[in-house]
């Protein structure tokens, strides 16, 4: 059963105790509360804010999901579901881009979820970017931070082509690495495709991948470039997770990072995602915004 609560509860996304007192003493919480109000605000009104790195980053990376877990669970106070995490900065070259030799992560919550078919308002995504993934839906809990391959793949109930759309509160993408962790890691909405595969049924090292808007080619990658095989990926976050005190339950979606580069999107615009193995998954985005 999916349950809520507050700071270190099993599952309402909130790190424990100990984690988020270590966070916000690297920097006054009243800095971090700040730059976690600039980007509900750049939310809520739909106009993006200015950087937020020269004001965290001298707390380090532990400062960014500071504010990343105040947005959290002020979203989880006022209703808002946690059914998933998503990979960032999957991407050993953009990882090298930004500084970092990890990913990141961020959280996925119910109402980020868009069905296929269904369009996509711009004004609910700022500054729409997208990106073809491969999700994984989880069929029982990972509790353990040292969780191994073996369990990891046996938790994986099955593989989908996903479409995210990602999205930067953070004026004109003008981010570093504090900043998209800060902003969630620039997490927007998602799309799944909806004919399940299970994982010995297809190799996702070698999954090519191709995203297209109305014919014409956008992106192209394959499951390598997803830290060498998106299962390496999912496993990177389950144990992060784990070790933050919000483990991964049953039914959970993970978003196990980009197969390729980043499209730009428009008002109009249909795109589609086809994954050697998993089949397709089309984004449809609203016209005349």
């Amino acid at each position: 059963m999916r349950q809520g609560g507050s700071c270190g509860s099993r599952r309402d996304g909130g790190l424990n105790r100990s984690r988020c007192q270590i966070m916000t003493t690297k920097l006054d919480p009243g800095v971090i509360e700040k730059a976690a109000e600039m980007l509900r605000r750049a939310q809520d009104t739909a106009t993006p804010c200015a950087p937020l790195r020269d004001m965290i980053s001298a707390g380090g990376l532990d400062a960014a999901y500071a504010v990343q877990n105040a947005n959290t669970n002020y979203w989880l106070s006022k209703g808002r579901r946690l059914v998933g995490r998503k990979a960032g900065l999957t991407s050993l070259s953009v990882q090298k881009q930004l500084g970092v030799d990890q990913p990141d992560y961020g959280m996925l919550f119910a109402d980020m979820d868009v069905p296929e078919g269904q369009p996509i308002s711009l004004r609910k995504v700022l500054q729409p970017k997208v990106e073809a993934e491969i999700a994984m839906i989880i069929g029982r809990d990972l509790d353990q931070p040292d969780v191994t391959t073996a369990e990891m793949i046996r938790a994986i109930e099955y593989a989908l082509p996903a479409i995210e759309v990602v999205a930067s509160r953070i004026a004109n993408w003008d981010i570093r690495v504090w900043d998209t962790i800060a902003d969630n890691a620039s997490a927007g909405v998602f799309v799944l495709g909806a004919e399940p595969r299970k994982l010995e049924n297809v190799d996702l090292r070698y999954c090519g991948m191709v995203m297209e808007c109305r014919g014409e080619q956008l992106s192209v990658g394959a499951g390598v470039a997803c830290l060498g095989n998106p299962v390496s990926s999912a496993l990177w976050l389950a144990q992060v997770m784990a070790r933050e005190g919000r483990p991964f339950r049953e039914g959970d979606v993970i978003l196990t990072g980009a197969l390729g580069p980043m499209a730009t999107v428009k008002a109009g615009d249909v795109m589609q995602a086809r994954i050697n193995g998993l089949g397709a998954v089309q984004a449809i985005f609203e016209a005349g915004e």
